[in-house]
């Protein structure tokens, strides 16, 4: 009988900063099921990524497994430059990489979703959202962080979206620390 070993690594390898020599930050896209490997081949290379994580739990023939998987199936978030970048292309396990016109968006994105602590997951990802409510988090874990609710009547249903993926992760709030910016809509040119 074979088995698959786990293949565990760290989330954040690097710092969610803007660099300050010729890297940047980009999407890489993966080929199905090969992110955390992405990732152990970017460190292996010293290339810093992050992959949000989320836990998940498994029942195996009366055997209860707990593991962690891609919060977003597919891609790898990384910071390099150009000889690096055709490091991960010729890996294998790449399947292209996506360019970010707005770095620092980008990275205020991927802080606050490098807050999640894992029990406040509701589902992991949602659908992304073209229209709601933009709100800020004005305190606890999330504080700073900027997101989008359907309506007034899920106030504590905030999602922390990546508009680059146009995907999102809903969290739950306490209504109490959510301030409503204004209305949120994304127009298509």
């Amino acid at each position: 009988m074979s088995t698959n070993a786990p293949v565990i690594i760290d989330e954040l390898f690097g710092e969610l900063e803007l660099p300050t020599d010729e890297r940047q930050w980009f999407v890489a896209r993966t080929k199905p099921r090969c992110e955390k490997k992405l990732a152990q081949h970017a460190r292996r290379n010293d290339i810093h990524y992050y992959l949000p994580l989320m836990k998940s739990k498994k029942i195996y023939q009366k055997r209860k497994v707990e593991f962690t998987k891609p919060l977003f199936p597919g891609y790898l978030f990384v910071c390099m430059n150009f000889n690096q970048k055709q490091t991960l292309l010729i890996s294998g396990f790449s399947a292209g990489i996506l360019p970010v016109k707005h770095q620092q968006h980008l990275l205020d994105e991927l802080k606050a979703l490098h807050k999640i602590p894992d029990d406040n997951i509701k589902i992991g990802y949602q659908y992304w959202l073209s229209s709601g409510l933009e709100v800020k988090i004005i305190s606890g874990p999330f504080a700073g962080s900027i997101g989008v609710v359907e309506s007034h009547d899920k106030i504590d249903e905030v999602r922390l979206q990546v508009e680059i993926l146009r995907q999102a992760v809903l969290v739950r709030i306490d209504p109490r620390d959510v301030e409503i910016i204004g209305k949120y809509e994304i127009v298509e040119v």
